[in-house]
């Protein structure tokens, strides 16, 4: 054996990876509790890194298209974008609340106001069917209730409830304000990152040549490049059939005069940027506040959703999202599955770019590797 100076670094470099990983894999609670420490230390600053960039894309646009590049605005571009940038999302955040409180406070109000009536309606059906089904007498025993005693009940767990919640109010509070610190201290870092993001760029190039070979630190910027061009793509196609598809729902919905058009329309847009499934969420709320006014009008409502869910899903989706990320329907379903599995909404939301990411560096691998075995073309096609 060749025993170099080279050789003798791999196999210690191997024989101490292994013996990390059997470490790791024979004490796994220490190494969980341990990597949930670490990412509450870095928490404000990973948060403000995912928040950065999802700013940078409406202020990259911003800067591109609305300032001049003249050479007095060097100094206000960036900070005037940033501005214009969270305005923005601010005011579509204010806009949504603006009509999702009322409208679903109007629906409760009136859901409460038709409550005793449609009780006594279901009674009245109940008490004609007696004398044709004897089965109908026995139920309609059982729904005698005391309303008396559920109330007691209802009381009763609401007290308990809430001295439990007394209890725990020190945990309470000071989750919610560790939650609070997190989310300042990694919105600021997110406005540092994004006032000096050419700055930052160039710092971690140098880092990352100085530290690596000069092939391997290009295909790295090589790769991160890619990420940044799917995640950014990703999420700019996400925004834009969230709002096309919100649109077509308010739009649908008011020629067929249904109830709460607006108020569904804004819900269908915000559960639709979780891929795949969020639209179906949106739906489902949507259903049960019209069927709160109309029962009927929200069987309708259903209809019309699944039609234009299959509208959306093979006309708009696959030409809005479907092109920038490049990713196939079945790799889009298994992200969404494995990252929801994981990590929740944030997974769903994470696992697609990530996934397109590596599903284009496997493929691009593949075709590499044929062209240097020469394997015909006509073995593979």
């Amino acid at each position: 054996m060749n025993l170099s100076k080279e050789n003798v670094k791999n196999w210690l470099i191997v024989l101490c990876g292994g013996a990390a990983f059997y470490a790791g894999v024979q004490h796994l609670d220490v190494l969980w509790e341990a990597l949930r420490a670490l990412l509450g230390v870095f928490a404000p600053f990973l948060l403000g890194g995912a928040i950065a960039f999802v700013l940078n894309v409406p202020m990259r646009s911003i800067e591109r298209h609305v300032f001049p590049k003249e050479k007095q605005m060097d100094r206000l571009r960036r900070p005037l974008a940033l501005i214009f940038s969270l305005l923005a999302v601010i005011g579509v955040l204010v806009v949504a609340l603006y009509v999702i409180i009322p409208g679903v406070k109007e629906a409760v109000v009136t859901a409460a106001a038709q409550l005793p009536d449609a009780v006594d309606r279901l009674f009245g059906k109940l008490q004609g069917l007696e004398a044709y089904l004897p089965e109908a007498g026995a139920l309609l025993q059982e729904l005698q209730l005391d309303w008396r005693s559920i109330a007691e009940n209802l009381m009763d767990t609401a007290k308990n409830w809430a001295a439990g919640l007394v209890s725990t109010g020190g945990g309470l509070i000071g989750g919610a304000v560790s939650a609070v610190s997190t989310f300042i201290i990694g919105f600021i870092f997110s406005i540092y990152i994004l006032l000096q993001k050419e700055k930052l760029s160039r710092q971690g190039k140098q880092v990352l040549y100085a530290l690596v070979r000069e092939e391997r630190a290009d295909r790295t910027v090589e790769i991160l490049r890619l990420a940044e061009r799917t995640f950014s793509s990703f999420l700019s196609g996400q925004c834009l059939e969230a709002v096309i598809l919100g649109c077509i729902f308010v739009i649908a919905m008011t020629l067929l005069k249904m109830p709460y058009a607006l108020l569904v329309g804004v819900l269908i847009s915000l559960t639709s940027l979780i891929p795949i499934v969020g639209a179906f969420i949106g739906c489902a709320v949507g259903a049960l506040l019209i069927a709160l006014t109309d029962p009927v009008q929200a069987v309708v409502f259903v209809v019309v959703f699944l039609v234009l869910q299959q509208v959306e899903g093979n006309l708009i989706y696959p030409h809005v999202v479907g092109s920038s990320v490049g990713l196939p329907s079945i790799w889009v379903l298994a992200a969404v599955s494995v990252g929801g599995k994981l990590m929740g909404v944030a997974g769903m939301l994470l696992f697609i770019p990530l996934c397109s990411v590596a599903y284009a560096l496997f493929r691009d691998y593949v075709k590499k590797r044929l062209k240097e075995k020469k394997v015909p073309r006509s073995k593979w096609l």
